[in-house]
């Protein structure tokens, strides 16, 4: 009769390793505050078209007149394509009307949510429901 061997450490660790990583690949939006909307004027700075998350580098006025620079996370560019976005779709200096949703923490951030391009287009959802 043949002995019944266990499997090695180092092969169940990768077996772990391997069923860990997908979900390690995709981070919780809970730090955005989904019940505030914030809609602001804002000046395109950047637009980093990335994975795993696009971003979008805008400048505000506050109250004070100084100007801030806020970071406004998107979805993923192979969803955006699909949406009609592309990596040229906000460009530096672009003036725009921004919808998203803030950081919980007050953090100069935010969830994108919609954005109007100063010749009438949307990006995003942008009617108000």
């Amino acid at each position: 009769m043949q002995e019944r061997r266990s499997p090695q450490p180092a092969v169940l660790m990768a077996l772990l390793l391997g069923c860990a990583l997908p979900a390690h690949s995709h981070h919780s939006s809970a730090m955005f505050d989904k019940d505030v909307v914030r809609e602001v004027h804002a000046v395109v700075k950047e637009f980093q078209w990335t994975n795993p998350h696009v971003w979008i580098q805008i400048l505000i006025e506050n109250e004070s007149g100084d100007t801030e620079e806020w970071s406004i996370e998107g979805g993923g560019p192979n969803t955006l394509f699909r949406s009609g976005w592309r990596r040229d779709s906000f460009r530096p200096g672009d003036e725009i009307d921004i919808r998203f949703n803030p950081m919980r923490d007050g953090s100069a951030a935010g969830g994108f949510i919609g954005a109007k391009f100063g010749n009438g287009s949307t990006l995003g959802k942008w009617q108000v429901s």
